[in-house]
């Protein structure tokens, strides 16, 4: 990953790709305070998603339609989030790490503003601890996008308050702080 400016002057990082989940996925979604309760509707429009991703407007109109018939569920959330991601729509991804964050944050008992969360106020570093390291991860989408789309002090912030939540760093925010600081240096040397 490196920083590169766009059109409008901005820095932006480029590279690297989604944060990798480590089946993370999978286990959420296998929950039952999480990942039950989709309607099937909801999940045969997931399904026709996946199988039309290669034509946007159709995939998009399944995971709306999953939306609609499940909003706010983490299956739902999560799809969007990486159709967005994975076609490049990066401010839309951001806004789904946002509704992410506030479920999460909702759903342990957190202040909505991620700020205000502590290392206390949940295990964030027991792996079985779903709710609270889905919090960690729509934080750490959250971050690496604000850093993508140039907002560099706010995906610091994000990633500091994630190595405050995750000393032992099992989510992977030290990497992200190491590439902005390398960016910093390239733009100082």
């Amino acid at each position: 990953m490196h920083t590169a400016r766009d059109t409008s002057g901005s820095r932006t990082l480029t590279g690297a790709g989604a944060p990798v989940s480590d089946g993370f996925e999978d286990a959420l979604l296998s929950d039952p305070l999480l990942g039950g309760g989709l309607p099937e509707d909801a999940e045969a429009h997931l399904h026709a998603a996946s199988l039309a991703y290669a034509d946007g407007a159709v995939a998009e109109a399944h995971l709306k339609a999953a939306q609609g018939l499940a909003p706010g569920h983490v299956a739902v959330l999560i799809g969007l989030y990486r159709f967005y991601f994975y076609k490049g729509r990066l401010a839309e991804a951001l806004e789904v790490s946002k509704e992410c964050l506030i479920k999460s944050a909702r759903d342990n008992n957190f202040s909505t503003d991620w700020r205000d969360v502590h290392a206390g106020d949940a295990d964030f570093g027991r792996y079985e601890s779903l709710k609270p390291r889905f919090f960690l991860f729509s934080l750490k989408g959250y971050a690496y996008l604000q850093m993508r789309l140039g907002e560099l002090e706010e995906g610091r912030a994000a990633a500091t308050k994630l190595m405050q939540l995750d000393p032992s760093d099992k989510i992977g925010a030290r990497v992200l702080l190491d590439i902005l600081d390398r960016a910093e240096q390239d733009d100082d040397g």
